[in-house]
């Protein structure tokens, strides 16, 4: 006996669109076995990790700016993913646009102007497509595979900025701890409503992203050039698409995108470089981005959804005493059911039993 998976020939557009839904609840099931596993009660872990975060304002402040990196991720993702481009790597993006961002505070420390937050966004930017530019390269030319190349660049990225804490952009005056110096007001992303909570304009960079994107890929020439390649580049060479092109234009979009939550977070949230500056925005955008059936206006809704993992993660340690990791967790049943449900809506399981005969035995 074997298993094989056989093409559907009509796609239900109703279970297309209930995916997402269907895969949240099934998430949620898994999740209430896996606390009551741990000896847990789950209505109150499930409360603390989706309830609890919704009733303080300022509970709804940090929503926002945990929603931020992962929208804007997530938004460059969904061009990468559906022009067939597996950018896995954005994480290290984020943080490369954090560390190039961070340039002109840090080293430029006598330059007091109003144009100092702009050019360290745009140098965040283009620090994360640079770094995008990588895996790009090695496969438009050299027929590499991404997925290796842009995951294993993530590591790379994070030793370099720890590397850069605890050495050359180590605070002198810092007491020895490994962090850079505070940003200047200046340097500092400035919140939206400063007297209610935290959340600093890397949300609106977000939204006003995913729909730009949106719109570059239904009204655009662009955008169909995208979906043309993503579901056959033959078909999109004939139409005179240019693969080669794609790849680099979808990933040097994602790494820009990446570049700009990175030195968003670093500005707006913590005000310094330090080892860590992420909990895993690059990883958790992929979820994102699927969530969203990599549609940009999706990744603002989906990318709350999994911003409140995040909060309800930190709940549940003081109420029902749940480690960190289960917030992890979580996400990865997440998006195993969301890839599933995909799977079953264009696919269908066959079960095949082969007679062996006894002189082929």
């Amino acid at each position: 006996m074997r298993i094989e998976l056989e093409k559907r020939p009509q796609v239900s557009k109703l279970f297309g669109l209930l995916s997402p839904l269907l895969a949240l609840v099934l998430a949620l099931i898994a999740g209430t076995i896996m606390f009551a596993v741990m000896g847990k009660d789950p209505v109150e872990a499930l409360n603390a990790f989706f309830v609890e975060p919704l009733l303080e304002v300022w509970s709804l402040h940090e929503l926002a700016i945990k929603a931020g990196p992962l929208i804007l991720i997530a938004v460059g993702l969904c061009i990468c993913y559906r022009s067939n481009n597996w950018n896995i790597g954005a994480e290290g993006q984020f943080t490369m646009g954090a560390v190039a961002g961070s340039i002109i505070p840090i080293i430029f420390t006598d330059w007091h102007s109003p144009m100092v937050l702009p050019l360290m966004l745009v140098a965040g930017a283009i620090g994360g497509a640079l770094y995008a530019a990588i895996p790009a390269l090695l496969k438009a030319h050299f027929n590499t595979n991404e997925i290796l190349t842009s995951l294993m660049l993530v590591y790379i990225a994070q030793l370099f900025l720890d590397w850069l804490s605890r050495g050359p952009w180590r605070d002198p005056q810092g007491h020895n701890f490994p962090q850079s110096i505070d940003f200047p007001p200046e340097a500092v992303l400035p919140a939206i409503l400063e007297d209610s909570g935290r959340a600093h304009w890397g949300i609106v960079f977000a939204v006003v992203a995913a729909i730009l994107t949106w719109f570059l890929m239904k009204y655009t020439l662009k955008g169909f050039e995208i979906t043309v390649l993503g579901q056959s580049a033959r078909a999109g060479r004939f139409a005179g698409f240019s693969s080669r092109k794609m790849v680099w234009f979808a990933f040097l979009f994602s790494g820009a995108l990446a570049g700009l939550a990175g030195i968003s977070e670093v500005s707006g949230s913590i005000g310094h470089l330090q080892p860590a500056i992420s909990p895993g925005y690059g990883f958790t955008a992929i979820i994102v981005a699927f969530l969203a059936r990599l549609n940009p206006l999706g990744a603002i809704l989906s990318g709350l959804v999994l911003a409140l993992t995040y909060l309800g993660g930190e709940a549940a340690q003081l109420s029902p005493g749940i480690s960190a990791k289960a917030a992890s967790v979580f996400q990865g049943l997440l998006l195993f059911f969301v890839l599933s449900c995909d799977t079953l809506i264009y696919y269908k399981i066959r079960l095949v039993w082969s007679r062996v005969r006894g002189g082929a035995a």
